[in-house]
């Protein structure tokens, strides 16, 4: 019988146990984000509801918190009830701009002044961190107007939040809000799984593009909206994502990832995310956003799974 000797044993037990905790080895990690919030509840619920559910929700699957990012503008009287009550429950409030803007269509000065005037109307949130969304994702179609913006958020002290995980969520909204609106009968259990079926689909293609780039998953950021859809299935898409192997982390674990430094020497007047920012830098041209973002794609899968429309 070989000898071996308690030297090599311990060596063994001492690779196990760190492969056993890395993160990279045995979990994926991901972080909840929604945008646009208070955005308008003119459908299925009402604002209050919205919230109320979103926060029961997320509670109930033991998700400690989750980042909005939300338009100053839109901050009435119920709008500041709505981010009170994500504010109270523990949840990140952040900058979303004031009015939403195209950064595409605005000066550096009209853009900065925006991104200001949102900073200062979202600081009396007791859950307020500087954390800046660009809208559209959107961040300078010229050079002068990317390197202000960035120079811009580091004068404030802001993180700049980008996404890793990119959804067209909103469209899936309109999808389902237009329907009702139509009167058509939109059953609810094939609508949770069409709307869980399509993110995780996004999800994955957007982790796969990072392993095949980065050599890992890293901790991921995900884009969702604050929307009627997210407060009914946010719940069945963190048990599925659980499922799959993935932790639930808070947003500001998520930016202490290393890709939080790899800034694009490119200018892009359409942001595919900060994993398809580093897919570009590394020579894929294509291929940058999955079906899953495809109008047409979500639209005809919508009327076949939901709706049970044939062609």
């Amino acid at each position: 019988m070989k000898h071996i000797s308690l030297t090599t044993v311990f060596t063994h037990l001492f690779l196990f146990i760190i492969l056993l905790n890395s993160s990279n080895g045995f979990s994926k990690e991901l972080a909840i984000t929604f945008d646009d919030s208070p955005r308008a509840a003119k459908g299925l619920l009402s604002g209050p509801e919205r919230a109320n559910k979103l926060v029961a929700a997320l509670a109930k699957h033991q998700v400690k918190q989750v980042a909005f990012f939300s338009v100053s503008k839109h901050l009435d009287t119920e709008g500041v009830t709505r981010l009170n009550t994500y504010s109270d429950a523990g949840h990140l409030i952040a900058n979303h701009s004031h009015d939403h803007p195209d950064f595409n269509t605005l000066s550096l000065t009209q853009y900065i002044n925006n991104f200001v005037q949102a900073d200062k109307q979202l600081k009396k949130f007791s859950t307020f961190t500087k954390m800046y969304r660009f809208p559209y994702l959107r961040e300078g179609n010229t050079q002068e107007k990317r390197d202000g913006m960035r120079a811009t958020l580091d004068e404030y002290d802001y993180q700049n939040a980008y996404i890793t995980l990119n959804t067209y969520d909103w469209y899936i909204e309109n999808l389902f809000q237009a329907a009702l609106a139509k009167g058509e009968e939109v059953n609810l259990e094939r609508m949770k799984r069409f709307y869980v079926e399509v993110l995780i689909e996004s999800i994955e293609y957007y982790d796969a593009l990072a392993i095949k780039h980065l050599n890992r998953s890293p901790k991921h950021v995900l884009l969702l909206h604050e929307m009627d859809i997210s407060a009914l299935f946010i719940g069945d898409l963190i048990d599925e994502l659980r499922q799959r192997g993935w932790d639930i982390i808070s947003p500001e674990h998520a930016y202490s990832d290393d890709i939080s430094q790899m800034l694009t020497k490119k200018v892009l007047s359409y942001n595919p995310g900060r994993i398809g920012e580093i897919a570009r830098d590394k020579g894929q041209k294509k291929q940058l956003w999955p079906n899953s973002l495809d109008e047409s794609y979500l639209t005809e899968k919508f009327n076949k799974d939901v709706l049970l429309l044939k062609k």
